[in-house]
C-alpha cells in the first residue's frame, strides 16, 4: 500500500492559485507518487474563496500574524484559515508526511513574509496560517516545503522520515509491546546513528529498562525522540562513521583485497569524491554474499525503495 502524504493542491498541478495557475512539483507526480498516495488540500478554496481571487498576505506580529487581502485589509481570512487547518488536522490522522507550498500565506512553512504598517516585510518571517494550525496539532509529522525539496539532502531527509513514520504507525496498528519497540529500535540503530550519534545513545539509555514501563507510554516517548532525531541532517562524517561500523561486520568474511576496496570506497565518500549510494551498494553486495541476521534487520541499508535514487546526489 502507498503511504498517505498531504500536499498543497497546486503542487499536483491543480489550478487553484489566486490567479488560476498552479505550481506543479514534478518530483511529487513523477517520482514520489510511485510510493506516496497524495492527499491534496487548498485551504483558500477550502474556506470558500473563489478562483481567481484577490491575493492575500500576512500582516502584523510575525508570531501571530493575520491573513488579509492585498490592498484591502478589511477582508480578513485569519480565523477561517486557522480553523480549516485545525479541522483538516483532526481529519487526517493517518498522514505520514506533508509537502507545503513555499512562501504561501496559508501553506508556507518557513520564511513567509509578514508585512508591517510601513509596507515592508518584517525581518522576522512567519508561517502560513493553515500550515501553522496543522503542524501545531501534528508536531512530529514529517513536513517540508516544495522549494526546499530541490535540495538533495533535505529531500532525502524528508523521505527517510516519512518512511520511518509510516513504519511506526504500522507497528502501532499491530499493537505496541516492549519487544516490538526494542525490535524497532534495533531496526533503526544505524539510521539514528547517522543522524545523531549522541541522540542514538540517549535513546538506547531510554530503552535500557524498557520492561519496567507501560508500552504505550514508552512508545510515545520513544517515537517523539526518534522523529526529533531524524530531523537532524546526517552528514558525511556521521554517515562515514556508520559505514565503518557496518564494515566491521565483514572483517572475517571478505578477502583482504575486498576489505581494501571497501575501505577505499568509504574514504572516497568521506572526501566527497563519490555519493553515498556507492559505498552502500558495495556493502549490500557483500552482505548479500555473506548474510548477517543483525544487519539484515537494519533500515539504514534501504530506508526507502532504491528507485527513488535519493542517495545518488548526497
Amino acid at each position: 500500500m502507498k503511504i498517505k502524504v498531504g500536499i498543497s493542491s497546486c503542487l499536483l498541478g491543480h489550478e487553484v492559485r489566486y490567479d488560476g495557475t498552479h505550481k506543479h512539483l514534478r518530483l511529487a507526480t513523477e517520482s514520489l507518487s510511485r510510493y506516496f498516495d497524495f492527499v491534496p488540500e487548498c485551504p483558500e478554496v477550502g474556506i470558500g474563496m473563489t478562483i481567481p481571487r484577490k491575493p492575500i498576505r500576512l500582516v502584523g506580529n510575525p508570531e501571530s500574524p493575520d491573513a488579509v487581502a492585498v490592498h484591502d485589509e478589511t477582508l480578513d481570512y485569519s480565523h477561517a484559515l486557522t480553523a480549516f487547518g485545525e479541522k483538516k488536522a483532526a481529519e487526517h490522522q493517518d498522514l505520514c508526511g506533508y509537502i507545503f507550498m513555499k512562501n504561501s500565506p496559508s501553506c508556507g512553512l518557513f520564511r513567509v513574509k509578514v508585512y508591517q504598517e510601513n509596507g515592508y516585510p518584517s525581518a522576522t518571517p512567519g508561517r502560513g496560517l493553515y500550515a501553522k494550525a496543522f503542524t501545531n496539532l501534528h508536531p512530529l509529522l514529517p513536513v517540508e516545503e516544495s522549494g526546499r525539496l530541490c535540495e538533495p539532502l533535505l529531500r532525502e531527509n524528508f523521505v527517510t522520515r516519512v518512511f520511518a513514520y509510516a513504519n511506526w504507525l504500522q507497528l502501532k496498528k499491530q499493537g505496541l509491546t516492549v519487544k516490538a519497540i526494542l525490535d524497532f529500535h534495533v531496526r533503526y540503530k544505524y539510521t539514528l546513528m547517522a543522524h545523531s550519534p549522541s541522540k542514538y545513545a540517549e535513546l538506547g539509555r531510554m530503552l535500557a529498562d524498557a520492561g519496567n514501563h507501560e508500552p504505550d507510554a514508552l512508545g510515545e516517548r520513544y517515537f517523539a525522540e526518534l522523529m526529533t532525531t531524524l530531523k537532524t541532517l546526517a552528514s558525511r562524517k556521521t554517515h562515514t562513521n556508520v559505514l565503518m561500523h557496518l564494515q566491521g561486520y565483514l572483517k572475517k568474511k571478505i578477502s583482504s583485497s575486498e576489505k581494501q576496496e571497501l575501505a577505499t570506497i568509504i574514504e572516497q565518500y568521506r572526501t566527497a569524491q563519490i555519493p553515498l549510494i556507492v559505498p552502500v551498494t558495495l556493502l549490500r553486495h557483500h552482505f548479500n554474499n555473506h548474510p548477517d541476521p543483525y544487519i539484515n534487520k537494519q533500515a539504514y541499508l534501504q530506508p526507502y525503495p532504491d528507485d527513488l535514487s535519493l542517495r545518488n546526489a548526497i
